[in-house]
């Protein structure tokens, strides 16, 4: 048996560093993308303030393969894919950020 962390929390304790130093101290929520090079597919995880309700994720086509990610109307990101299913807001990881 080990004490090492799963790959899936991995990915959670780690998505909130990938955001810039900047970025880090600013309120609100924020999209971070979540590299996974042992699947080839990238997540998105939008990291918001702790003891802050998680924010409403929606996903707009913005035209064919492009589709906006927002948390709470704002837009986190933008996924543009050639191929592949379009990003659904069950796909957007959600990290609780403490300050």
């Amino acid at each position: 048996m080990t004490d090492r962390p799963s790959q899936e929390a991995q990915r959670w304790q780690n998505a909130a560093s990938l955001l810039p130093t900047a970025a880090r101290s600013e309120p609100g929520p924020q999209g971070a993308l979540v590299p996974d090079s042992m699947r080839d597919n990238d997540q998105i995880a939008v990291i918001y303030d702790k003891g802050q309700t998680p924010p409403e994720i929606t996903i707009h086509q913005v035209s064919g393969s492009v589709h906006t990610v927002l948390a709470d109307g704002v837009a986190v990101a933008i996924v543009a894919s050639a191929n592949g299913p379009a990003p659904k807001k069950d796909d957007v990881l959600l990290v609780e950020r403490t300050l």
